[in-house]
């Protein structure tokens, strides 16, 4: 059996050096170049089995080697890598036909693993090297932390297809900013997108909204109103806070995602769907599955490629670039420009953020609309910081804030995030259940896992108690608090 002949570019000779090293011990044969004329050369001779290249090297760019590799030698496969971890060189990599894209610095078992995959996996190359997008380099996603190299990687992949994607992530991660990154350079560029959110729709509009309705379906209904589905015809539809849907729209959405097709409300005829759908929601929507408020069999059809995007605390190192991309983004709209000095940046990092991202910009313009100081340190830093601050984890609540004082102000906020709207019809149920799995799990965790002690404690029947651990599924252990 020969051995596989694999040609590395990299301008660090450290690095050509420990990847000849590794990928010798797997029994490859290594050649390797510092520069992109000497790799082509040995793409025109025919030389290599398959091409590991950095993209930026000091003759040209690895990324733009790729459609012409790709041209004259179709099943020759190119893994490219870099320094540079942003959104763009993912999508570009994937764009010009990369079979897989690695940001530096790279785990060496998993450059073996992608080496052996695609020397070994059928199939040919996806996609037209000389149909690939020209694509801005200004994406709204930023970060270079690990956290956010898996999501780009992610997102590349998904930019060439047109699959359901489900984003799931707190408030003010940038669900939406994804949701558009992946329509912006993704097939349906072209089309429409179109982003409805339904926490913020009265539950009676929800169906007229999605669907649309016809001249005098209802009262009011004074003319033929098209839905959302009709104006994103040959594009995106995002839906947002998809878990706040009501079941009768639900049941509504799943029958489209499975039929293809939809009626506006009071029409009698058939109007197919032409869009892809991005759903996203900062719920737990297994937990509602399991209360009974959304549909399993909507869930699956929507969560056919789950994103999980991260919250601000676990990708801490980003938070300076993302602040200077949103002075940035301030002095552009006309805000005074400003800069942070580097202890300001160093205690950015050190905050909670628990509205993430959207927390984090909006500080930044408050900074640079409220203070003439062109410098902002550690010190007018902190006086904002510390109006904003949530309590420190772990910190005792004033005695006056009784449980019903913190229901009360949570719901307020539930209210005016409507905007002047109401919240989904159903409340009263969901908030009981809201405040019923905290009240269950700490009680057993009082007791210990002990059931009869804590229905004794709750004053519930024990076989009542048991229905509600296995609906909610909170899970027992004995003998431990």
């Amino acid at each position: 059996m020969s051995t596989a002949t694999i040609l590395v570019a990299d301008d660090d000779r450290s690095i050509r050096t420990v990847l000849g090293q590794a990928l010798g011990r797997e029994g490859y044969s290594v050649r390797s170049t510092g520069n992109a004329a000497t790799l082509w050369r040995w793409v025109e001779d025919g030389e290599g089995d398959l091409v590991i290249t950095d993209v930026v090297m000091p003759d040209g760019n690895g990324l733009d080697l790729i459609p012409r590799i790709r041209k004259l030698r179709p099943g020759l496969r190119v893994i490219a890598m870099s320094a540079h971890k942003t959104l763009m060189t993912a999508v570009k990599a994937a764009e010009r036909g990369a079979f897989e894209y690695l940001p530096k610095p790279f785990d060496l078992n998993e450059l073996i693993g992608i080496v052996d995959r695609a020397l070994t996996e059928p199939g040919t190359l996806a996609g037209d090297p000389e149909a690939a997008p020209v694509l801005d380099d200004d994406l709204p996603l930023i970060g270079r932390s690990q956290a956010m190299q898996d999501i780009y990687r992610i997102l590349a992949r998904l930019m060439g297809t047109d699959l359901t994607v489900m984003i799931v992530g707190e408030s003010g991660t940038g669900k939406e900013l994804v949701a558009k990154a992946l329509h912006d350079h993704g097939k349906r560029r072209n089309g429409p997108f179109v982003a409805i959110n339904m926490a913020a729709l009265p539950r009676e509009l929800i169906e007229s909204e999605l669907f649309g309705h016809e001249k005098g379906a209802f009262t009011g209904a004074t003319a033929r109103n098209t839905g959302r589905f009709e104006q994103a015809e040959g594009g995106t539809l995002f839906l947002d806070e998809i878990g706040d849907m009501p079941l009768d729209a639900q049941t509504r959405l799943l029958r489209v995602l499975q039929e293809g097709e939809f009626t506006a409300v009071g029409g009698r005829t058939a109007i197919r769907a032409n869009v892809r759908i991005i759903a996203a929601t900062h719920r737990n929507l297994r937990q509602l599955i399991r209360q009974g408020l959304f549909r399993e069999d909507l869930f699956y059809r929507l969560n056919v490629v789950p994103l999980r995007l991260p919250p601000l605390r676990e990708r801490r190192e980003d938070i300076p670039d993302l602040a200077r991309h949103f002075l940035a983004k301030a002095s552009a709209e006309g805000l005074p420009v400003k800069w942070l000095t580097n202890e300001a940046l160093e205690r950015l990092k050190t905050h909670r953020w628990a509205g993430n991202v959207r927390e984090l910009e909006n500080l930044i313009r408050r900074l640079t609309a409220l203070y003439s100081q062109e410098r902002i340190g550690i010190d007018i830093l902190e006086v904002e910081l510390a109006d904003a601050a949530p309590p420190p984890e772990g910190a005792s609540r004033p005695r006056d804030d009784s449980l019903g004082a913190a229901v009360e102000r949570h719901l307020s906020e539930y209210f005016t995030a409507h905007e002047g709207g109401l919240p989904p019809a159903g409340l009263y149920e969901r908030v009981l259940r809201e405040i019923e799995l905290p009240l269950l799990r700490l009680s057993l965790e009082a007791t210990r896992g002990n059931q009869i002690r804590a229905a004794s404690l709750l004053g519930l029947n024990r076989n009542t108690l048991r229905k509600k651990i296995r609906a909610l599924d909170i899970p027992v252990i004995r003998g431990l608090k």
